[in-house]
């Protein structure tokens, strides 16, 4: 039996009731990322290291308005 993953979703998702961000968990090596708006559909699976790395780029280049 598998344990149920523990999605969590950034603290800047703000506005409305919450429901515009996306959602990720830890699926160890890999990080599992969905839609908070439909998190019954398809999710995303992406190397833990390439995800931190994306984070990591977009924390250093924001863009304009975010």
């Amino acid at each position: 039996m598998t344990e149920a993953m523990r999605w969590r979703k950034s603290t800047y998702s703000g506005g409305g009731d919450g429901d515009t961000c996306v959602e990720i968990a830890e699926a160890h090596p890999r990080i599992a990322i969905r839609d908070s708006k439909a998190p019954t559909r398809a999710t995303l699976s992406v190397p833990a290291r390439s995800f931190t790395a994306f984070v990591e780029s977009v924390k250093r280049h924001p863009q304009p308005g975010a």
